[in-house]
């Protein structure tokens, strides 16, 4: 997804949701911005009597804002409002998010127990695949749109909270939030492919 510099300075006021949703689908992420700054209230309110209050239902609003982003080429007006579309994606990650619940807890103790008995790596190999590791994540993270790559940076290596980062740049939090959540989504399927081509050379 990349960030169109010229959406930024186009007023979306007035537009219509269909409107929203159309530049949505051509790839316009201020449309997005625009299109789901006028319902996050609303979003969050509905996600918020699925899912009870916390961090959860901020956590399900972004899911529907990469959906949102993902499927928007796809809407049909004919067939529903834009509103109504939106309240079906909440409606169903709201759900996914419960039903996955407690296997993810479970996954995730798992993981941990497997990791406390792996035996650590020996000095030099952990050294080498600590810097192989950053040079990946380094050219990753340059392939990135600049916008996307500003806010990772600022909040993974500047290690400021998700609100510091939109208020050091002066941006909306939920502009933020979803550049974050797309870009590091890119960035794991970039290290994917990557770890892949070098396990196929090697």
């Amino acid at each position: 997804m990349e960030w169109s510099q010229a959406a930024n300075l186009v007023s979306f006021d007035d537009w219509t949701d269909d409107g929203l949703v159309e530049r949505i689908g051509g790839g316009d992420e201020a449309a997005l911005d625009a299109f789901l700054g006028r319902y996050r209230s609303f979003v969050l309110q509905f996600l918020r009597r699925l899912v009870g209050e916390g961090g959860v239902a901020e956590e399900v609003f972004q899911e529907v804002a990469w959906q949102v982003w993902r499927t928007a080429d796809t809407f049909e007006p004919r067939r529903a409002t834009a509103r109504g579309w939106l309240l079906l994606i909440a409606r169903s990650r709201a759900l996914d998010a419960l039903r996955s619940g407690t296997a993810r807890g479970r996954r995730e103790e798992a993981l941990q127990r497997d990791e406390l008995r792996r035996p650590s790596p020996p000095e030099p190999i952990r050294a080498l695949f600590e810097r192989e590791t950053a040079d990946l994540l380094e050219a990753a993270l340059a392939e990135l749109p600049a916008a996307q790559e500003e806010v990772i940076r600022l909040a993974f290596f500047g290690d400021l909270s998700h609100r510091q980062v939109a208020e050091r740049l002066a941006l909306p939090l939920g502009t933020v939030k979803s550049r974050i959540l797309f870009g590091l989504r890119r960035l794991r399927t970039s290290l994917l492919a990557e770890r892949g081509r070098l396990a196929e050379v090697s």
